[in-house]
């Protein structure tokens, strides 16, 4: 199993790339915002910028691994309706940090439904698609051949109530099916069922966010 051994770029950096990505024009936040909130950031910190600034959906195609662009999954034209879970409270600012990322490994094989008490747990809170994203963005190596990760602070609820049974995650595609030849090694935000088990799925989460 690859060690995760990627670190985080300066907070600088960060702000740096995203607005070289041109997420601060998505997000309607000047690159100057941008750097005074990457200046408060502590370090190992990752800069996030809130979802309802920088959806999924615009933010996935600019994922690259190898040269190759990240993509949604055909059946996922509704993920940037998937919200934070109950336990997971973002910070009313257009960017916030998140701190201590982990990638999970050691939940490889559970299901969402067994992690996230797991995690929660273990006083720590599960990473947002959005904030899996911007991981991401940042460093594309996190995602590796057979140790990728769910991320199940976010789920989508149903109208009548209740809670969808998809599960986002990101992992690198094989080119098969509607994915497409071309899109083998792509980064890719896809979905999983909350009870199933995947042996190369681990389950990011973080310490707090601020």
């Amino acid at each position: 199993m690859p060690t995760l051994t990627t670190s985080l770029p300066p907070a600088r950096a960060q702000a740096d790339r995203l607005i070289a990505l041109g997420v601060h024009e998505i997000a309607g936040l000047g690159p100057r915002e941008l750097c005074d909130a990457a200046d408060a950031l502590a370090p190992g910190d990752l800069l996030v910028i809130h979802p309802d600034r920088a959806p999924v959906s615009a933010l996935a195609p600019l994922l690259t691994l190898d040269g190759k662009p990240g993509f949604v999954v055909t059946d996922m034209t509704d993920v940037d309706a998937f919200s934070p879970v109950e336990s997971v409270e973002l910070p009313d600012s257009p960017v916030y940090a998140v701190t201590d990322l982990d990638r999970g490994d050691e939940m490889l094989n559970w299901s969402p439904d067994e992690a996230l008490p797991a995690i929660t747990g273990a006083g720590r809170t599960p990473l947002t698609l959005g904030e899996g994203v911007h991981w991401l963005l940042q460093c594309p190596d996190v995602l590796a051949r057979n140790v990728c990760f769910m991320t199940i602070g976010s789920r989508l609820r149903k109208p009548k109530g209740g809670l969808d049974s998809r599960t986002p995650a990101l992992w690198i595609s094989n080119g098969t099916g509607r994915d497409g030849k071309d899109r083998r090694g792509a980064p890719k935000v896809g979905w999983c069922w909350a009870g199933n088990r995947h042996t190369w799925l681990g389950f990011a989460s973080a310490a707090t966010r601020r």
